[in-house]
């Protein structure tokens, strides 16, 4: 593999340990700026909305830029944004630093994917992809816990000032490793979001918003159900954090492998063992050996898909590839959304911690049901008696580093 997803894998790192290291700073942040926790939640709520608002935008003020350029924007964007989350001294200013980080998110994933997979082969797409992920998920084995010490020892500024140098290294290593990109040449908007008319970008969309709410409908109260019903102490909860993360990456990996044969068969297949896995987790929470084990699972079954998601957007969103990718990346961050709110309305009504879980199974039921709908429309016979291919004709790498 080139030594530039190396680059990229830096930067999601660094990204990946600031999305989620205020989960591990909350009461700290909040004690310290005089707020209550729920208040704190906007710290977390205002970075998803940058993110939601940025990975379109951002990508379409960009569309006559080389997309090199465009990430390196992305990472001087996001290491100012942190360095204004170190030195905020009051709870608005944490809000609107936390939002301005949270902007380039998007962007950065989905130019860079189409930028990996430029890289390399058409057959090797998924793997490259996946080597990029790769960094977000190693940040929740390890940039997340060492960024919670540090910002328990020090003060919480001292995480996001780690995150703002790990934002310098990233842009240094993309500046040297990744390759000049081609200057983009007959681009518009109209015709970037012409590709959104097709109906399989948004069956991809909808397979996003539902079989990922999946994972977070479990994962946005995992603490609470390993120490109320599983039984492990509060600080075995860390440790077993950093497995669902080891789980994340196993699956990311495996699933860029799988999805340079088959998008859409390793798409169906991960969200079907994601649903499994959730109820065999509803149905087990309470065995204190069979709780990790299905903690990993649900990480490695739910992150096999991410690689497909991407090469399958990619596939159906040719004359928009970046901006498809994108897109992608805001679908998320609904998805994280849904979860959670649909996890604390089980919770909320009584039906107890382990009901997430239930609905998780759901939710990636009802994704695999747009999955198998998108799959269906691509055997459909097309005018004239010709069947359509089993997949979209992969752009070529000339169409994703334009």
């Amino acid at each position: 593999m080139p030594i530039a997803l190396l680059a990229l894998a830096i930067a999601a790192f660094g990204i990946g340990t600031t999305e989620f290291v205020m989960m591990g700073l909350l009461p700290e942040v909040a004690t310290d700026l005089q707020v209550s926790i729920p208040d704190a939640g906007g710290y977390i709520s205002l970075y998803a909305l940058g993110v939601v608002i940025g990975a379109p935008a951002l990508t379409m003020l960009g569309l006559r830029s080389r997309r090199k350029t465009m990430l390196l924007n992305m990472l001087v964007l996001f290491t100012a944004g942190n360095l204004f989350s170190a030195f905020a001294m009051n709870h608005e200013t944490l809000l609107v630093a936390r939002f301005i980080s949270g902007l380039p998110h998007g962007a950065f994933f989905g130019i860079g994917a189409v930028v990996a997979a430029g890289l390399v082969a058409a057959d090797r797409r998924g793997q490259a992809i996946s080597m990029m992920f790769i960094g977000l998920t190693v940040a929740n084995i390890v940039g997340v816990p060492i960024g919670t010490l540090l910002g328990h020892a020090l003060g919480w500024r001292w995480a996001f000032g780690l995150v703002a140098v790990i934002g310098v290294i990233a842009l240094a290593a993309v500046a040297v490793l990744v390759p000049k990109q081609p200057k983009p040449t007959e681009v518009s908007l109209r015709g970037e979001l012409r590709a959104f008319r097709r109906p399989q970008v948004w069956l991809a969309f909808a397979v996003v918003v539902f079989g990922f709410a999946a994972i977070f409908s479990f994962y946005s109260y995992i603490k609470p159900v390993l120490t109320d019903v599983s039984g492990f102490s509060a600080t075995a909860v860390t440790p077993l954090l950093a497995v669902f993360g080891v789980g994340m990456t196993v699956g990311t990996a495996v699933g860029g492998r799988l999805a340079d044969r088959s998008p859409l068969k390793t798409l169906c297949a991960g969200i079907s063992a994601l649903a499994v896995s959730l109820v065999v987790f509803a149905l087990t929470a309470q065995n204190p050996i069979m709780a990790p084990i299905m903690v990993f699972l649900i990480g490695a079954t739910g992150f096999t898909a991410i690689p497909s998601i991407q090469a399958r957007i990619l596939d159906e969103a040719k004359e928009a590839p970046a901006l498809g990718s994108a897109s992608i990346q805001s679908t998320f961050n609904i998805a994280n959304s849904l979860g959670a709110y649909l996890g604390g309305v089980v919770i909320a009504a009584g039906f107890g911690l382990i009901s997430p879980s239930w609905i998780g199974a759901l939710l990636a039921l009802v994704g695999l049901g747009f999955a198998v709908l998108s799959g269906r429309l691509d055997s459909r016979p097309k005018r004239g008696g010709v069947v359509a291919s089993h997949q979209a004709s992969p752009a070529t790498e000339s169409e994703l580093t334009a």
